[in-house]
């Protein structure tokens, strides 16, 4: 899954839904997509998405500072200053730089939306809904293509909420293997496995590797070894391969979490942390679901 509602776009289907691009063509492509009016005043942002382009990090985001020194009321520079520092690990000031973002600009959908998806990425997933939330109010139209909202609803406990988006998903996105898995994990927790079960979406456009074999598990008529079997072929491209073995781990994890197999979520769950790519949002909900792991219990 690829969060592109944020820029107003329809997913593709693909492994990768779009060919991938580097994190500083994303940036063009939000400040492109004319989400907040840009300042006149200076060329802050285009210097320092040049000097990003070239890898000099450090002192793009020290061009930006300069540029919100200079124009602390532009929210765009707000905005490509969180972007930069979330793509450095900085999570928290990303979202402290979002914040004042949406202060400048309050009715700005994608502002709340990538602050909600850093939430989430901090595994603050009750603030997380809420930012997901507001932006749904502000862009209605948008709300079929939120999937990223509900997987926060399902780690919320919201899972009638989070029925009820993927159910949504699939009317603009009706060949995803992932999105039926997301009902099935929110069905199974609010209604039980046998309830799940009846209601899996059925898919069948999904060529991705190992994706049919995990809907298959997931309509009881595969195994584990078979969905893990799967996941080795298909491709002689070890990035492939590897991103194959991921997304078997992450869905084996979460099938074990709905038969309440507590060890062996742990199992998959760890090796798909192991084979997650840095800057993926699939990765990012592996790194969260091993970090609630080890959180403790309610009354604990």
């Amino acid at each position: 899954m690829i969060p592109l509602a944020s820029l107003g776009l329809e997913p593709a289907r693909a492994w990768v839904f779009v060919p991938r691009m580097h994190h500083w063509v994303w940036m063009c492509l939000w400040i492109a997509a004319g989400v907040i009016v840009r300042s006149a005043e200076t060329n802050f942002a285009d210097v320092a998405v040049q000097a990003w382009k070239k890898g000099e990090h450090t002192n793009a985001l020290a061009l930006v500072t300069k540029g919100l020194a200079a124009n602390p009321k532009d929210a765009r520079l707000w905005n490509m200053r969180a972007h930069m520092k979330s793509l450095r690990g900085m999570r928290d000031e990303a979202i402290q730089d979002l914040t004042e973002a949406i202060k400048l600009e309050p009715d700005s959908a994608p502002l709340w939306q990538e602050r909600a998806k850093l939430r989430f990425r901090l595994n603050r997933m009750e603030d997380a809904v809420v930012d997901f939330d507001r932006a749904v109010s502000l862009r209605p139209e948008a709300e079929p293509y939120n999937w990223e909202r509900g997987i926060a609803q399902y780690y919320a406990g919201k899972f009638a909420e989070g029925r009820r988006q993927f159910e949504t998903h699939q009317t603009v996105n009706s060949n995803d293997v992932e999105n039926a898995v997301w009902h099935f994990l929110c069905v199974a927790r609010a209604k039980g496995l046998d309830e799940a079960r009846k209601n899996l979406i059925p898919i069948q456009g999904d060529t991705r590797v190992p994706m049919k074999e995990v809907h298959q598990l997931f309509a009881g008529k595969l195994t584990v070894k078979e969905v893990l079997a799967a996941a080795e072929k298909g491709s002689a491209n070890a990035g492939d391969l590897s991103r194959q073995r991921f997304y078997a781990h992450l869905y084996l994890g979460l099938y074990y979490e709905a038969l309440g197999e507590a060890p062996k979520v742990r199992e998959h769950i760890l090796a798909a942390v192991q084979l997650a790519e840095t800057a993926d949002y699939m990765g990012d909900v592996a790194r969260v679901h091993a970090q609630r792991l080890d959180a403790p219990k309610p009354g604990k």
